[in-house]
């Protein structure tokens, strides 16, 4: 799968996840009698936006540059 095509994926399920909280935020837990019904779990909801966050800038990164992000390690020493 190109990067565009993986860019373009992550910004539309990122959307999909942005629209939920909204939803959730506005109610979509539901009490009949004793019973409650809540549909989504806030916590896991805001987990997978900032995953996808990170996702798309990463992305972004990588089709800016044509690189990925490196860490190295260094060690310094006293000969």
């Amino acid at each position: 799968m190109a990067n565009n095509e993986r860019l373009s994926k992550a910004k539309e399920r990122l959307n999909a996840y942005y629209d939920a909280e909204l939803a959730i935020l506005s109610g979509q837990e539901y009490k009949m009698g004793s019973k409650s019904l809540k549909r989504a779990d806030l916590a896991q909801i805001r987990e997978s936006i900032r995953e996808l966050e990170k996702a798309v800038d990463e992305l972004k990164f990588k089709e800016k540059t044509g690189a990925r992000r490196r860490a190295f390690r260094v060690t310094p020493r006293d000969l």
